[in-house]
């Protein structure tokens, strides 16, 4: 389980719709700045305020959208590709590179390859 899987906000004394550096919001989710920097390149749907110098700003709904990609990559196992179709297209999820789905059919697929190399070397 990562860190953010119960993100519930930020314990910093600042209003909860307040704009947060890529820095509060890495160290609040656990996740690299340049992870973040990536990500945005990634998720088009991603685009924190930026402002003079290229310091970047996140609103509470930039955060909440890199939470869910987070829990989409790490936990569901989801590529970024399939995280973002996944997020492009709510009502259809895209299928996870790993996961207990996926875990249950390669057990399966093993299960028959093993019989059917068992049958071969009794046939």
């Amino acid at each position: 389980m990562t860190q953010n899987d119960n993100f519930r906000g930020f314990d910093d004394g600042k209003a909860p719709d307040a704009l947060r550096t890529i820095g509060e919001v890495a160290v609040a989710l656990g996740i690299r700045q340049h992870v973040l920097r990536y990500w945005e390149e990634q998720f088009p749907m991603l685009k924190p305020i930026k402002r003079s110098g290229g310091r970047r700003y996140y609103r509470p709904q930039d955060v909440q959208l890199l939470v869910t990609i987070d829990r989409l990559v790490h936990r569901d196992g989801y590529t970024l590709r399939g995280a973002r179709l996944a997020l492009e297209d709510k009502g259809t999820p895209a299928v996870p590179v790993a996961g207990p789905a996926l875990q249950a059919s390669t057990a399966q697929l093993k299960s028959i390859r093993d019989s059917l190399a068992a049958a071969l070397d009794a046939g």
